[in-house]
């Protein structure tokens, strides 16, 4: 039997959810049409820019403004914006995370930081890897913005991400303790969940990933509804109760 299941709004993945292999999946842009703008996008994305990613959904025909969009990368740069301001960070990141981090008012350093950030570096070398390391055993902080070891990407191909690059850095730097901004810890549930203006008993997680989307949501009393290849499958409830679900099975309250 069909069930429906109520929310004023909605927090989405997105890789695995509405977009995969840089391209829309077949149901997104009706999908996200049907939401009526009462969702904010809520991704473990370490490498680019809300303004990024909406313009890659935009090619996509999935208009998005970068208002409603939550990346795990600019969250964790913002976090430590407001709590270290001015601080020197070293951040293996992308160019547009160095940009962004710098005008939040944080010094980019390549030694000799006061906190390390880790994100999804593409150019990750030996030298940053016994770079951060020395620094992490001499005291600085570190931030991770996104714990995902990998995605999967077609074929059967795998993406590293910025977990792999974590796990790395903890083999040099040894038992350290670190603090992790991407899903499933709070930051950017609760980011999302501001934007939104939805308690969290009203509002449902949509994403592909259980240990990250859907623990994530449990742990905030967050309803969760599970996307496979495209095609949501199941609802889980906040108390765990599962019921099966058809695709477009949700009721989306009025405004």
């Amino acid at each position: 039997m069909q069930s429906r299941f109520e929310a004023c709004g909605f927090l989405v993945d997105v890789d695995g959810t509405l977009v995969s292999g840089g391209k829309a999946l077949p149901e997104a842009r009706q999908f996200l049409s049907d939401l009526h703008d009462r969702f904010v996008l809520v991704s473990n994305d370490a490498e680019h820019t809300p303004s990024e990613l909406a313009h890659k959904l935009q090619s996509l025909q999935l208009p998005v403004p970068a208002e409603r969009i939550v990346l795990a990368g600019t969250t964790a740069i913002d976090e430590v914006a407001v709590e270290r301001p001015g601080a020197r960070v070293m951040l293996l990141a992308s160019a547009s995370l160095q940009a962004y981090a710098r005008q939040a008012g944080l010094r980019i350093v390549k030694d000799k930081a006061e906190v390390v950030v880790l994100g999804r570096d593409r150019h990750f070398s030996y030298d940053k890897l016994a770079t951060a390391a020395n620094v992490i055993r001499g005291g600085a902080t570190l931030v991770v913005a996104n714990p995902d070891l990998m995605h999967p990407a077609p074929q059967a191909a795998v993406v590293p991400e910025t977990g792999a690059l974590l796990a790395a850095l903890l083999a040099c730097a040894g038992r350290v303790p670190y603090r992790v901004v991407g899903k499933p810890e709070p930051t950017l549930f609760t980011a999302a969940l501001a934007l939104l203006g939805t308690p969290p008993e009203a509002t449902v997680m949509i994403g592909d990933n259980p240990a990250t989307d859907g623990e994530g949501a449990r742990r905030l009393g967050i309803g969760y509804i599970e996307v496979h290849d495209g095609r949501l499958l199941h609802v889980v409830s906040a108390d765990k109760r599962a019921e099966s679900m058809e695709p477009a099975a949700y009721m989306a309250s009025p405004p």
